[in-house]
């Protein structure tokens, strides 16, 4: 066979179908194959039992998901002293309802959430190549993205509405608390930083010492926000937002963050320091996708079940 720009036919045919074969895996396949993370963090006061947190990122839901919505409503299962909801739960304007009945059996449980860019606006067609374009040049810097213009706006109300009636706390730039059997605990919660609605000012002042424990929570893990909540002296910080890297590298690990922080802390448990002050920090890779990149390479969907234990 004629060779074309040097590359034997043979082997353009096979590299185009690897191509194929790898994105029939990555949309029909990995996106679909979610799980749960389990993790152990030693945060909470000497002599406090252990809690049992689960964490919900990046839906992104679509109308018709209907083995996403089923592995939700699973995870009721775990049985969680309390559920943390960190954004991004829609990629559909049409999927609110879908959204509070995948999350209807969690919200049994006591919960709190934040609120991410695309709970507010609906996605666009983008070019994953943009965001290592984007990366290269600096566009995701501390400042995250400028104002949204011209963006269709999401019917986040009536999602927002349907938390608040199962009792879950809302944490758009404030603080709130929840008093379980076992521990009184008090949040600190941040609007998102990636469209600038955070404003830490609001919320400053360290943690509520007349808590048992407090824990800071928003959607996109920006340094500014992780600086703040580290420096007032949060010891967890939980986030979202990056989707784990979302297309990675086997062996190697994601390519962008979607954000400022460094690609080795893209998801999973890490720690943030500032000065003499450290945190813990999770990332969760969330369990969806922006609805016009459905897919996901060696970073599949989650759901985190993190044991908060004493410290030594």
């Amino acid at each position: 066979m004629r060779a074309r720009y040097g590359i034997p036919l043979k082997v353009t045919a096979g590299l185009t179908a690897a191509a194929a074969a790898g994105l029939v895996y990555a949309a029909g396949f990995e996106a679909r194959s979610f799980r749960l993370r389990r993790l152990t963090v030693p945060v909470l006061p000497p002599g406090m039992r252990d809690l049992r947190v689960l964490q919900v990122s990046d839906i992104h839901m679509v109308c018709g998901q209907r083995k996403k919505q089923a592995w939700l409503q699973s995870l009721a299962g775990l049985r969680p002293d309390f559920v943390v909801n960190t954004g991004d739960n829609l990629s559909d304007p049409d999927a609110v309802p879908e959204v509070l009945d995948a999350l209807g059996p969690l919200m049994e449980f006591p919960g709190v959430y934040v609120m991410g860019s695309n709970d507010y606006y609906g996605p666009t067609p983008r070019n994953p190549a943009r965001y290592l374009k984007e990366k290269a040049q600096g566009r995701h810097g501390l400042n995250g993205n400028g104002p949204v213009v011209g963006a269709r706006h999401n019917p986040w109300e009536p999602m927002r509405d349907g938390f608040d009636a199962a009792g879950w706390v809302d944490l758009t730039n404030t603080r709130g608390r929840l008093k379980l059997p076992e521990a009184d605990l008090a949040f600190t919660g941040l609007d998102d930083p990636h469209i600038k609605r955070d404003r830490y000012e609001r919320v400053a002042g360290g943690p509520d010492t007349s808590a048992d424990f407090t824990v800071g929570v928003v959607h996109a893990p920006y340094l500014r926000s992780l600086d703040a909540f580290t420096a007032d002296g949060y010891e967890l910080i939980l986030a979202g937002h990056t989707h784990g890297g979302q297309l990675c590298i086997p062996f190697y690990g994601a390519l962008v963050t979607n954000c400022d922080l460094d690609t080795d802390r893209v998801k999973g448990l890490s720690t943030h320091t500032v000065a003499d002050r450290t945190s813990y920090l999770h990332v969760s890779a969330g369990c969806g996708t922006n609805r016009y990149t459905p897919v996901r390479f060696a970073c599949p969907p989650e759901a985190t079940l993190l044991t908060l234990t004493a410290r030594a």
